[in-house]
């Protein structure tokens, strides 16, 4: 394994979570918003809720996934900043 393929591998994993970004805000938030709003949620539209709040709450699980997936891919291949005896 070289850096090359320690490369494509965060690359590949940047844009899946990229992708679930953009789905999330502008698919969800601007193109199916009408559609979302059929929907009653906590006494709001649902689409107005999920634009305001719901999208938020992606992007968060989003950074946490990103982190605890970076340092697996980081001690994959041996790069990674975490002292061996700590865990």
């Amino acid at each position: 394994m070289d850096n090359q393929d320690y490369w494509k591998a965060n690359i590949r994993l940047m844009l899946v979570l990229l992708a679930i970004w953009f789905t999330v805000s502008f698919g969800f938030g601007i193109l199916l918003v009408e559609q979302l709003n059929q929907i009653t949620f906590f006494g709001f539209k649902f689409g107005f809720w999920w634009a305001q709040q719901g999208s938020i709450y992606v992007f968060i699980g989003l950074i946490f996934y990103y982190t605890y997936k970076m340092k697996k891919i980081d001690r994959q291949f041996g790069v990674s900043d975490d002292d061996e005896d700590d865990a």
